[in-house]
């Protein structure tokens, strides 16, 4: 299942994360938002957070898993 790969792939670049979410937003398996909390994007702008994750997500926005993604970023600081 994508949300499980998604999730790992995640995880595997924010292991200290506080919160990690992906949600299919449509059921379709192409559409997600995914929302994490980490401590590695203290002090980074917004938009060098959500790079981060597009770096993790690289190969399935690569490979079209990921049509569709919304990105929801905090820091824990």
């Amino acid at each position: 299942m994508a949300v499980d790969r998604l999730e790992s792939l995640l995880r595997g670049a924010f292991p200290d994360a506080g919160e990690l979410r992906v949600e299919d937003r449509t059921g379709g398996g192409d559409h997600f938002q995914v929302i994490v909390t980490s401590p590695r994007f203290d002090g980074l702008p917004l938009i060098d957070q959500h790079r981060l994750v597009n770096e993790a997500l690289a190969e399935p926005l690569r490979d079209g898993t990921i049509h569709e993604l919304r990105i929801k970023t905090r820091g824990t600081t």
